[in-house]
């Protein structure tokens, strides 16, 4: 029908390339609608820039079908040089639906963790799925962008030709590459291992290397700890799969803090209990649970003194305890400043009195 409304080859072209573009235009407009419904309904909420995310990439899409339509070389008088538009919106498509797909995840990933506060106290659940959602998204974006580099390069007939003769004479490269490529693999299945068995998560207060600090970032190949002076301690994943390391908040956010006093054998164990209560019933930090003094160690030189108290979460704790270090040190000083630890000297007299 439109030959017969249109004889003119060049009016044919230019009818068929503004068809088509009003139904880009208008299924361009019905995905935005359609997000936009989502995104006030309140049982999905998608996030409000869900559709800028998604507006380039989709248009990308979009256009490499355009590009691919025999009206738009013959409009502009490049008939002969289909093979190369094709090619061009082959890898136009392949490369814009990979950053579609990896938009779609980052917006899934937000619509999920959403739900979640990991900046509350009780915490521990927020950054269960964080750390998860965090490794899972690296993963399928790098399993994305393989896929995407492939599938371009296999658009090529040469490319191709050479791939199926090197899998086909690949076993004895596969195995030299796979010994030389061992660490790396090591590390991905370790940051794929860190994500499913959750050692550490973000935010988690570890110590690592004989450092105090906190999770910071958890790659698939790399975690990065904060350190509590702002230093960040580097590590790769596989370090947390074959070492050892204390995790603080592994299972709660509340925490147990100690601190050690050494003192001299006179001091006066109830009136340091007192005391005890007494600076932490003044504290933001405690939390109304434990605060006690236990006498853990004793020496010929000195006491040791054990005062726990407990906190909401790792950071507290920590505050707590040098609190509680500096008020009842302060308390010894002005009351009982002879029961700080010091060193004795025992000097025995002959048996008429002299030294």
């Amino acid at each position: 029908m439109a030959d017969q409304l249109f004889p003119d080859p060049t009016q044919r072209s230019i009818f068929y390339l503004s068809l088509t573009l009003l139904l880009m235009i208008g299924a361009y407009i019905a995905i935005g609608a359609v997000l936009r419904h989502f995104g006030k309904h309140p049982k999905y909420l998608l996030p409000s820039d869900s559709i800028r995310k998604v507006a380039w990439p989709l248009v990308l899409v979009l256009f490499s079908l355009f590009l691919r339509m025999e009206s738009l070389r013959n409009l502009l008088g490049m008939e002969s040089f289909g093979v190369y538009f094709r090619r061009a919106s082959t890898l136009l498509f392949i490369a814009a639906f990979a950053w579609l797909i990896i938009r779609a995840l980052g917006i899934v990933k937000k619509l999920l963790i959403a739900r979640y506060d990991i900046d509350g106290d009780d915490n521990l659940r927020a950054r269960i799925v964080f750390t998860q959602f965090n490794i899972l998204e690296r993963i399928f974006v790098f399993i994305v962008v393989v896929l995407a580099i492939g599938a371009a390069l296999m658009s090529f007939d040469s490319i191709r030709e050479v791939g199926v003769s090197i899998f086909a004479s690949a076993g004895v490269a596969g195995i030299i590459v796979g010994f030389s490529a061992q660490k790396l693999i090591a590390t991905i299945l370790a940051g794929i291992q860190v994500a499913i068995t959750q050692p550490i998560r973000l935010d988690d207060v570890v110590v690592v290397e004989g450092e105090w600090g906190r999770v910071e970032e958890i790659t698939l190949t790399f975690v990065v700890v904060r350190i509590w002076d702002k230093r960040r301690l580097v590590l790769p994943t596989t370090y947390f799969i074959e070492k050892p390391f204390q995790n603080w908040t592994r299972s709660s956010t509340d925490l147990l803090g100690t601190v050690f006093i050494y003192t001299d054998y006179t001091v006066p164990f109830d009136a340091l209990r007192e005391e005890l209560h007494r600076i932490v019933a003044a504290a933001d930090q405690w939390d109304g649970e434990v605060a006690n003094i236990q006498v853990t160690d004793s020496r010929a030189e000195y006491v040791e003194i054990r005062a726990t108290v407990s906190a909401p979460d790792s950071g507290r704790a920590w505050e707590l305890r040098v609190h509680v270090r500096e008020k009842l040190i302060a308390f010894l000083q002005e009351n009982y400043p002879e029961s700080i630890a010091h060193q004795r000297i025992l000097i025995n007299g002959d048996a008429k009195g002299a030294p």
